[in-house]
């Protein structure tokens, strides 16, 4: 018990404090959503980005295929891809698809979920509701935190390490 807190203090230290924002996760059907967050913005930008993991743990595919949010005009899923030696963004026509088993991150300079015209500036440190719409699981509800690009980017590094841990146990 003593080193299980040891290394929970470490891994909080580690985290810059910061390991409440790893606790979100949602459930809706088979799906499971993990540390939704999204980008803050300066004064006046049209769009942010948003973050997440998203684990399908059911037998048959599901897409993510748009949402709303209060503090955007419109809400629509994008990929970032290089085409030669140019990186585009583009909307993703039908929606993102979660295989059945596996899991998709969302992740600064991939796929995301835009924001698109802004009514409001994101602000690091708040919480935003947004809402994700799923062709079969339906319509969620989350807590978007609202964090700096750098700490976005750092994040979803450590889940991308994290997974990786977890893939190379087994």
């Amino acid at each position: 018990m003593k080193n299980t807190l040891i290394a929970l203090a470490t891994a909080v230290t580690l985290l810059g404090g910061t390991a409440a924002s790893f606790a979100e996760t949602y459930t809706l059907g088979d799906l499971v959503i993990d540390n939704p967050r999204a980008r803050t913005t300066p004064p006046g930008a049209p769009v942010s980005g948003g973050y997440m993991v998203i684990h399908n743990n059911g037998a048959e595919a599901d897409r993510l295929i748009g949402g709303s949010a209060e503090f955007a005009g419109k809400v629509e899923i994008h990929e970032m891809k290089m085409d030669g030696d140019v990186m585009k963004m583009r909307e993703i026509e039908g929606g993102l698809e979660i295989p059945p088993g596996g899991e998709v991150m969302l992740m600064p300079g991939g796929f995301h979920v835009m924001f698109m015209q802004m009514k409001r500036q994101l602000q690091e440190g708040q919480s935003e509701k947004v809402t994700l719409q799923f062709q079969n699981a339906g319509e969620i509800e989350m807590d978007f935190d609202i964090l700096n690009a750098a700490e976005v980017k750092r994040q979803m590094e450590m889940n991308m390490n994290h997974g990786q841990m977890k893939m190379n146990a087994n």
